[in-house]
């Protein structure tokens, strides 16, 4: 088991976020992360990487060949080789192998393309890699990793360009290849197609997909169409609990997720069904109440 979750809570004083939720993933799964407005995706994501402290509840992490490894409050549990993240910070997360995007393009503007990936790649070897003072081809190391990643994800031709004059599809691409430095065991992809053109969204999910080959890959996606393509399996949340977790097809023939969230998507003649309308939801934020303002969504062509 590479993820694993105990009774995982967060209360913001009266109103939990996230309620004793119970998840485990394998390696290599692609695993969608959706539910409506409110449902305690991010918050859920915001646990996982130590952006938020839980109320109650476990983290276990066990990366491939680690070896029971583990920074600062990321302390080995005694299961094989898994570690305890409850409490550990962002960058001990990062360093144990768990690396992420945003919903907000979170990229550094004014520096190049290369530079953005570089620097991610610098960050991904510790507090060791700021030293002044240190081997000028270490530098060479972190230059070759990043032009690697531009490749991958295709922007190897605006390796130059400055960030911020990129296209949104590209920089939505751009944050894949930052969260990819580093090489994490786990990418956690917070609304990746949002704000994305319909062209790019293609280009987007090409790069998913083969991002997943080597990666295990968690998802948080209001696209259903983009959603029930490229999952290996779907995990809903509502009111902050786990309601339904199993292959696509198993969730959009669930009525108590039809209910909650996909509005009917998989009913014949329902605005789920592949419609431009279904296809739009992929530019809309999670909006989780206490996270981020509580912004509405679009849910199957519906306003909620």
């Amino acid at each position: 088991m590479l993820l694993e979750t105990e009774g995982l809570t967060k209360r913001f004083g009266g109103i939990t976020a996230v309620d004793g939720v119970d998840f485990a993933l394998e390696a290599g799964e692609l695993c969608s992360i959706i539910g409506p407005n409110g449902a305690g995706k991010t918050t859920f994501f915001n646990l996982l990487t130590g952006v938020l402290e839980p109320t109650d509840g476990r983290i276990r992490f066990d990366p491939a060949g680690n070896g029971g490894g583990g920074t600062g409050s990321a302390a080995e549990d005694g299961a094989g080789s898994a570690i305890d993240i409850t409490a550990a910070s962002p960058d001990e997360t990062a360093l144990a192998g768990i690396h992420r995007s945003y919903q907000i393009t979170n990229l550094f503007p004014t520096l190049t393309v290369l530079e953005n990936v570089r620097v991610a790649a610098q960050a991904s070897r510790g507090n060791d890699s700021w030293r002044l003072w240190r081997n000028v081809a270490d530098f060479e190391e972190h230059y070759a990793e990043a032009t690697a990643i531009l490749e991958r994800i295709g922007l190897a031709g605006e390796a130059e360009t400055v960030t911020e004059n990129l296209s949104h599809g590209e920089k939505r691409s751009l944050e894949i290849g930052v969260a990819l430095a580093g090489d994490p065991d786990l990418l956690l992809l917070d609304e990746p197609t949002a704000g994305v053109s319909s062209e790019g969204v293609d280009e987007v999910v090409t790069l998913i997909e083969d991002v997943a080959e080597d990666h295990s890959v968690m998802l948080i996606e209001h696209n259903m169409e983009v959603v029930m393509d490229i999952s290996d399996r779907i995990a809903v949340l509502h009111r902050g609990e786990l309601i339904a977790d199993g292959p696509p097809e198993d969730v959009r023939g669930d009525p108590a997720v039809q209910e909650a969230y996909l509005g009917g998507y998989g009913r014949e003649g329902s605005a789920g069904d592949g419609s431009a309308a279904d296809r739009d939801t992929g530019a809309d934020s999670d909006g989780d109440a206490v996270a981020d303002g509580g912004r509405c969504v679009r849910v199957g062509g519906e306003p909620r």
